[in-house]
């Protein structure tokens, strides 16, 4: 009742792992854009598999033409970026198939992309795949403590609305 009064605006956001793996701090990832927080805080997943589930309830705002990067949005308004591993943006599109369009209202566990993981190794810099709130300055990020990630349903992240 009080969200038909007060809108539908979310407080606080749960973020899922968008991959099934091993948590890595941002810190830890071997390109400075994203260690350096340039792009805004987040986290990054080992991934063990080539299937990028989305991790919020949303609508797909960005998809690449390489299929290497998802963007979303949320109700609250915080923008989540799934880059998939480090100059992927090389690989052209080769190994990634996309689930989603630009426009698309997508769940939580949605299937948004499928890659080739052993492609990915080989040709791109590294497989690690930074999670980004790209609007970070609007919002407070809290890091959830698992390490071993489970796409869809391990908590990866709380975002609040500063």
């Amino acid at each position: 009742m009080f969200k038909k009064l007060f809108g539908n605006k979310e407080t606080e956001l749960k973020v899922a792992s968008p991959l099934t793996g091993k948590k890595v701090a941002l810190e830890e990832v071997p390109d400075p854009v994203f260690s350096q927080k340039m792009m805004g805080e987040g986290i990054a997943v080992e991934p063990k598999d080539g299937e990028v589930l989305s991790p919020v309830e949303g609508t797909i705002v960005q998809l690449f033409p390489t299929k290497h990067a998802v963007g979303l949005e949320t109700k609250s308004g915080a923008e989540i970026l799934i880059h998939i591993g480090l100059e992927t943006v090389a690989m052209e599109g080769e190994g990634f198939e996309a689930f989603v369009s630009q426009g698309d209202k997508v769940k939580v566990g949605d299937k948004l992309i499928s890659f080739d993981l052993d492609l990915v190794k080989e040709k791109a810099k590294s497989t690690v795949t930074p999670i980004i709130v790209t609007n970070s300055d609007d919002f407070d990020t809290q890091v959830a403590e698992e390490v071993e990630l489970i796409a869809g349903s391990t908590p990866l992240m709380t975002v609040n609305k500063k």
